[in-house]
């Protein structure tokens, strides 16, 4: 019998602590919701489950520029009134505004997702868990699209040396701009996303002509989607993309980031999956057996990003879950029915099957550009990160946690739809 793959998860109940505000569509509070789910199924108990370490600056900066990440440090809700020329000049502001613990958030995330890169790098695990991460639109010098911190960028350098190539793979309802930019000119990070794209959907970029330039041209691949793609049209192309991409590029490593806003219902999104289309992704990617880190991302229903990502938690584990959800912390969040599945919407696929197949075309075209897997002189090994001053009070980033002790409970009064500051109930809202 094979064995099972060790998988880690990285969880910090203080990364659901942070408010983005009260009309802003991302909250943290779901990745709560969904740990609470991980927990209630009993999932818990066939992974290591990981405190994340908090990010220092320095490593932060391994992408990010110093004077960006500094300032992220020093910036306060009570201070930002002070610096509305450097608020402007990284992007600070109506979609990225400044909160309390702001930079905490940041670097718990961030943390999360360099521990996973760390242990799959040191063969720890097979596969890496982080819900909390998956920020993909954080540029080098701002901020974008609710992303501080690219903590997928910071990952995949982690990965980057151990492993000569590292595939990137996107499932968010957004294009994945930030990590295909950041990786744009090199041969070393192949990166896939699929998107909606046209009719000025944010961030607006992501178009097929997109391919990568200089060493790195052909190893963007872009497969731009419209409105109301269904689980047949987007499963059967993914898996047809996926697996050529694999044969052709032979990658040492994988993140999938898996952003829950491509579901149907998504307040901000405008695809129809089911959560067991996109789960299908996740079972499809898990399949060839390489070392995989898997990230959360987008998803602003966020009872459906709870039960998406618990889920794709049990699919990871090979574990099929009930679609009676048990009772737990936020049992009331799904109400009436209290089950897993949510059906799709009825509402038209705009996605010809002439459209799909001349994507697919353009796709293959592209990936047969690629003679073979780009070789990599392989360098010794830096060190894993640098502390430059090492707090006593820190956790030791491989302390095993014990979930219902410690995982702080976060309860926001104005987060239940009751409240007059919530909208997660108008479905309406874009």
């Amino acid at each position: 019998m094979l064995e099972k793959d060790r998988i880690s998860y990285f969880y910090d109940g203080d990364v659901g602590n942070v408010y983005f505000g009260p009309n802003h569509p991302m909250k943290p509070h779901r990745l709560c919701m969904t740990h609470h789910l991980v927990l209630s199924y009993g999932l818990h108990k066939k992974m290591e489950i990981y405190r994340p370490h908090k990010a220092y600056p320095i490593e932060l900066a391994q992408f990010h520029s110093a004077d960006y990440v500094e300032f992220l440090h020093r910036i306060t809700p009570d201070t930002q009134h002070l610096y509305a020329s450097e608020l402007t000049r990284y992007n600070l502001g109506e979609d990225c505004p400044v909160f309390d613990n702001l930079f905490e958030f940041c670097q718990i995330y961030t943390g999360g997702t360099l521990d996973a890169a760390r242990r799959l790098n040191h063969k720890t695990c097979d596969i890496a868990i982080n819900w909390a991460g998956g920020l993909h639109h954080a540029k080098k010098c701002e901020a974008s699209g609710f992303c501080y911190i690219n903590d997928l960028v910071l990952g995949i350098l982690e990965l980057l040396k151990y492993h000569a190539r590292v595939l990137y793979i996107d499932i968010d309802v957004h294009h994945g701009d930030g990590v295909e930019e950041a990786f744009y000119f090199t041969d070393r990070v192949m990166t896939v996303s699929f998107h909606k794209y046209g009719d000025l959907f944010f961030p607006g970029t992501g178009d097929i002509k997109d391919i990568g330039e200089r060493e790195g041209k052909y190893y963007a691949i872009n497969i731009p989607l419209k409105d109301g793609i269904d689980d047949s049209s987007f499963t059967r192309l993914f898996k047809t993309i996926i697996a050529k991409v694999i044969e052709t590029y032979l990658p040492g490593a994988i993140v999938l980031q898996c952003g829950a806003d491509s579901l149907a219902r998504d307040r901000l999104g405008c695809f129809n999956l089911s959560i067991e289309g996109h789960a299908e992704c996740v079972k499809f990617v898990k399949k060839f057996n390489i070392p995989l880190l898997v990230t959360g991302g987008g998803g602003y229903t966020k009872e459906n990003v709870a039960r998406c990502w618990a889920v794709e938690t049990g699919v990871l584990l090979d574990t099929e879950l009930p679609n009676e959800i048990p009772n737990n912390e936020y049992i009331e969040y799904f109400a009436p029915d209290y089950t897993l599945k949510v059906p799709n919407l009825n509402m038209d696929n705009l996605n010809s099957k002439t459209y799909l197949s001349s994507i697919k075309v353009q796709v293959m075209e592209s990936l047969r550009s690629i003679q073979h897997a780009p070789g990599v002189q392989m360098q010794e090994v830096p060190p894993d990160f640098y502390i430059p001053d090492f707090d006593e009070d820190e956790l030791d980033p491989d302390e095993r946690v014990d979930q219902h002790t410690q995982d702080k409970q976060i309860h926001r009064d104005d987060e239940y739809y009751e409240g007059d500051n919530d909208n997660d109930h108008d479905d309406g809202a874009r």
